[in-house]
């Protein structure tokens, strides 16, 4: 009998893959996906967030640029401590961002804080029942509950289909996404 891969197990079989991939095929990846759109229409005004790429992750910055182009308002995460929800601060392309504590780059701590409507999350690995495994922080489980307390907040994670696994184990204050997006393919798990 085979034990049960964990979480950090997982975690690593989905970076590898991720880190397997060459520089050109994670930038026709990410124009792929901002090609693609969101799988929903949004108001102009909608709020959404996105996040600074780290490691081989997803650029979320193409979609970013399509979604600005079609009215919605830009933020960023910013990292105040462990523990704490993050902070989403206004930001335009191009704006200059500096470096937070945890070494990803953010908006300035001037920036107005918004709270998103629509959430982009990276993520290290996605089932088919839009459950992640994140960095094992808990950054985004942790906004995401603190956040749906105030209002809706439709998150969407966003990766590499070879970021895909079959099943994630997920806890209790594990947040399902709404969506994931790949350059293959965008997810729906809504009705799950």
């Amino acid at each position: 009998m085979t034990a049960t891969p964990s979480k950090g197990d997982l975690r690593k079989i989905a970076l590898d893959a991720r880190d397997a991939m060459d520089a050109a095929a994670r930038t026709t990846a990410s124009e792929k996906l901002a090609a693609r759109g969101l799988p929903f229409e949004i108001a102009t005004g909608t709020i959404v967030s996105g996040y600074s790429p780290i490691r081989s992750e997803l650029d979320p910055a193409p979609l970013m640029r399509a979604l600005a182009a079609h009215g919605a308002k830009l933020a960023l995460p910013a990292v105040p401590a462990r523990g704490k929800s993050l902070v989403f601060r206004a930001w335009v392309p191009g704006d200059r961002l500096t470096l937070g504590p945890l070494g990803i780059l953010e908006p300035s701590p001037a920036m107005a804080e918004l709270v998103p409507d629509v959430m982009l999350v990276p993520l290290a690995a996605f089932d088919r029942l839009g459950h992640r495994i994140g960095y094992g922080a808990g950054h985004y489980d942790f906004t995401l509950a603190h956040l749906r307390k105030a209002k809706p907040i439709t998150a969407i994670g966003v990766a590499f289909a070879a970021q895909e696994i079959k099943a994630v184990p997920a806890l209790a204050h594990d947040v399902a996404l709404n969506y994931v997006l790949t350059e293959k393919k965008a997810f729906d798990f809504r009705s799950l």
